[in-house]
Order: structure tokens, then C-alpha cells, then sequence
């Protein structure tokens, strides 16, 4: 608000400066000219009025925004050695001997129905015997996959560590000390005066949240780059008990993480791939009920796990409507404003009970980066906005092929886009990310070049010409088709 209000005090001191400028020519139709108005322009009064020009259209231009543009990403993709497919998925989680046969048969219910494919990953931790659940392991895992995003990333971007002059991380379960942001800033050597924030406790809309920050971090430090990594650890947060509604948890979330190259120098425009047009972020922490569907808790056993309660998906949805209602007006044509402004003016002022109109987003978006949350959620969001299998595609063959990596889940999305083929220059990409708290963000890309199928460094370019894949409703797991390194099956028992 205060840059906007110094805009608009800037706009005034130049339509001022213009009038008095053009004043004694529009004079020429009046008699008498500016004398019988009592005004008169010296020299002198000339000359302060285009310094006064000269200096409002300075400073409106620097008030502009700075442009954020999105220079690369990459995803992470662990080794063959971590694929856990879905039997091997039960046989593990049975033979560690800590859950009940009905918390089994409850999990294998779960995961039939889960839209999870049989090459997503889990950290050594989880899928060693027995299972090995510490600091030391759970580090293991966050560096593997820290290391091998920002390499990867700084080596095609061509940038060094010294360049970056924001970093951001976020990982909403795992915030050890020295911060991530600090193990980052020690390996690639980034300067001292680096911009650097950790984000902890934020659920799965974390990623959106990091780049909101970076974007504003990115108005008052110029000509820099931000370095944005997103991801979420496993190893200390599967859970260990038999309480149904953190159950849930242990059949969804997978490793992963993406790393993000933003900067705002001018010359990084011809390369970018992406311009970030708008970021919309809803909270809604106010309400009881939304607080309260996500959290990290004990069981009576004392086992740590995160509960899920029945009522996330109404949450979900009210966190989503008041998402839409800011950033609609923003980006939809005035056909579709118009009609959801009618449809309101006929329930709330005429009483007529007309159904709300739904805008079609369609008409703003050409492609759609909804988190993978769960089936169950993109169910849901490909019935409330009316969007296609294709719209839908790059979400679901994500939740098949990689699972919910939680923040990360919407770069592995717009990956598959690109890998894809489908990112042609001007095309206007929507994510939607959800999480705990509750809250709901949107972040608007607008493409600056078509990004070619099959580049180095896609998480997806050496299995993209097979997918996607039908995933079935429901895909019954037989866990005894998985052996174990001594030969051993595991069969779940219900008496």
C-alpha cells in the first residue's frame, strides 16, 4: 500500500507538470490568454517544471516493480536403490513389527486406493531391517536430496554459489541445527551478506510461500539471483502406531525436492524460462476447524505422527474459494467477472437462490499445477473447476510416479509440462498448493520462451514417452510377491 500511494502521489505531481506545461497552448482559445487568468510561465518556472517532470518519471520508474523471472528448476529422483513399489511398501512396513494387523489391513486399503504406481521412493531408513529411524539417517536423507537438486541446478543455470544473493529453504517437519539454509550457504561457498530464510511448520503449501518471499525479498536487493529448495523428510516422520487418522500419512508421502533459480537482472530475461505474474496466499489460521485438520502429534503410545482429520476436504475447499475470489479479478476475462459479479447480486441483494457461478479458469490458465496431495483431493479440484484429464494429467501421473513430495509436488508438475512439450512462449501456468494450517496459495507463471521436450536434468525425460499411464481406482497389492533379502515374504494376518 505505501508503494502504491507513492505511485499515485508521483502520477499527480506529473499530470500537474503536464498541465502547467500544455496550459498556455490550450490558453490560445481563451481571450485575454493566461493574463486574464492571472497566470503567467517564466522562464524560470519552465525550467523547475521539467526538473519536476524529469524527476516523478525517475522515480516512478524505479517504484515499478521488479520483474521475477524464473531462470531453471530442477527435481530430485533417488537412486534405484530407493524405488519402493507397492508390496514392498506392506511387506516393509509388516515385518517392522509396529503396527496391529488391522492397522496393516487398513494401510494396504489405503495404498490400493491412493493412485501411487510402484517406483516411488522411500529413504534407506525406512526400507532397511529393521528400520532405522534417527537424526543421523534423517540427515542423510535431506543432504542426498539438497546436494542433488542445487547441484544440478547451479551447474545448468551457470550460476556460482557466490551469485546467489537471497536463499530460501523450506522443510516443514525437520529443522535441525545449524539451519539447512546454513549447510547450504557452507557448501557452495555463497557470500556473507547473503539473504537467507528458513521456513519450518508450513505443510505442503511451503513452496509457494518460499517463492512469495523470495518475489518481495527480490524488490529491495537488485540485480541478484534467489535460490529457492523445497522439500520434506521422511525419515523421522513416518509413523510408527496404530492411530487410523496419522495412518493415512505413511501411504502418501515420498521423497523428493526441487531446487528453484529466480532472479531479477534484466539480462537473465532472454534465458529465463518463466515470469512470475502473481502470488496469492490465503490463511486461514483464524478458524478453528482449519487450524486443526493438519497437525503433528502423540498417539497414547507416545508415537509422533501427523493426524489427518475427516473434515480437510471441506477445509480444503473453503480455503480454495477464498483463494479464487482474490486472485480471480486478477486474471480472468471481464465476461467470466461479470457473470460470478451477477450471480452474487441476484442471491444477495434480489434473494433469487441462483447457484454461485463457478468462473472457467480455462480461460485465464493453460496449464494447471495442482498439488498431489491425494487422489481424493484431485478428484476433487478436477470436479470444482471443471478441468480435463489433460488439465489434470501432470498432477496425477506426479502422485503416480513420485508420490506426495509435499512442497515439491508442483515443480515436479510443471517438469512433466515441460517434458512434455506443452510450454509454448506466452502460455500462463496456475499452481495451487495446499497445507497445513490451513492454507491455500496460487503462484501465476507466464512462459517467456517454448521450453523443448527431453532438456538434460528433467526428472522425467527418461520415461516420458510411456506415460501417461492409466491408474486405476482401485489396484489390488499382493505383498506376498515381494522377498526380502533372506528369501523371507510377509503376508498381512487378520486372524
Amino acid at each position: 500500500m505505501a508503494v502504491m500511494s507513492r505511485r499515485r502521489v508521483i502520477q499527480l505531481v506529473l499530470v500537474g507538470v503536464v498541465v502547467f506545461l500544455v496550459a498556455p497552448r490550450l490558453s490560445w482559445n481563451l481571450p485575454g490568454g493566461l493574463e486574464k487568468l492571472g497566470l503567467q510561465q517564466s522562464p524560470a518556472a519552465v525550467a523547475v517544471a521539467c526538473w519536476a517532470a524529469a524527476v516523478a518519471a525517475w522515480a516512478y520508474a524505479v517504484s515499478r516493480p521488479r520483474p521475477v523471472y524464473l531462470v531453471d528448476l530442477s527435481g530430485y529422483v533417488a537412486g534405484a536403490s530407493h524405488e519402493a513399489s507397492r508390496a514392498k511398501t506392506i511387506a516393509h512396513f509388516g515385518r517392522c513389527g509396529r503396527f496391529s494387523d488391522e492397522s496393516m489391513a487398513f494401510q494396504k486399503r489405503m495404498l490400493e486406493r491412493s493412485g501411487l504406481g510402484e517406483q516411488t521412493h522411500f529413504p534407506a531408513s525406512l526400507i532397511s531391517v529393521p528400520v532405522d529411524m534417527c537424526l543421523r539417517t534423517a540427515r542423510e536423507e535431506s543432504h542426498a536430496v539438497i546436494f542433488g537438486v542445487v547441484d544440478d541446478l547451479l551447474r545448468r543455470a551457470r550460476v556460482a554459489g557466490g551469485d546467489v544473493g537471497v536463499l530460501i529453504f523450506n522443510s516443514s517437519l525437520l529443522s535441525p541445527t545449524p539451519s539447512f539454509t546454513s549447510l547450504i550457504a557452507n557448501r557452495y561457498g555463497m557470500r556473507r551478506d547473503v539473504v537467507s530464510h528458513n521456513l519450518s511448520g508450513m505443510g505442503c503449501s511451503a513452496g509457494i510461500i518460499a517463492i512469495d518471499l523470495a518475489k518481495r525479498l527480490l524488490q529491495v536487493h537488485s540485480d541478484t539471483y534467489a535460490l529457492v529448495v523445497s522439500t520434506e523428510n521422511i525419515t523421522l516422520n513416518a509413523y510408527m502406531g496404530n492411530n487410523r487418522p496419522m495412518l493415512v500419512t505413511n501411504t502418501l508421502f515420498r521423497v523428493g525436492g526441487a531446487a528453484i533459480l529466480l532472479s531479477n537482472r534484466r539480462a537473465d530475461r532472454r534465458r529465463a524460462k518463466y515470469q512470475l505474474i502473481h502470488t496469492v496466499r490465503t490463511h486461514r489460521g483464524a478458524h478453528d476447524q482449519s487450524f486443526g485438520c493438519v497437525t503433528q502429534e502423540e498417539d497414547d503410545a507416545g508415537c509422533v505422527g501427523v493426524s489427518l482429520a475427516k473434515e480437510l476436504m471441506v477445509v480444503a475447499g473453503e480455503a480454495l474459494r477464498t483463494n479464487i475470489t482474490t486472485l480471480g479479478p486478477l486474471v480472468l476475462p471481464m465476461s467470466e467477472q461479470l457473470r460470478f459479479l451477477a450471480t452474487v447480486v441476484l442471491n444477495r441483494v434480489f434473494r433469487a437462490r441462483v447457484r454461485a457461478y463457478l468462473p472457467d479458469f480455462k480461460l485465464a490458465f493453460d496449464h494447471f499445477c495442482i498439488h498431489a496431495g491425494g487422489r481424493g483431493v484431485l478428484d476433487e479440484l478436477e470436479r470444482s473447476l471443471n478441468l480435463s484429464a489433460w488439465h489434470m494429467e501432470p498432477s496425477r501421473m506426479t502422485l503416480c510416479r513420485f508420490g506426495n513430495t509435499s512442497s515439491s509436488s508442483l515443480w515436479y508438475e510443471l517438469a512433466y509440462c515441460e517434458a512434455k512439450g506443452r510450454i509454448r512462449k506466452g502460455d500462463r501456468v496456475w499452481q495451487i498448493a495446499f497445507g497445513s494450517g490451513f492454507k491455500c496459495n496460487s503462484a501465476v507463471w507466464k512462459a517467456l520462451r517454448t521450453v523443448d521436450g527431453g532438456e538434460e536434468g528433467n526428472p522425467w525425460t527418461p520415461e516420458i514417452d510411456v506415460l501417461p499411464i492409466h491408474v486405476p481406482k482401485v489396484s489390488p497389492i499382493d505383498e506376498t510377491t515381494y522377498k526380502f533379502a533372506d528369501g523371507a515374504t510377509y503376508k498381512i494376518s487378520l486372524g
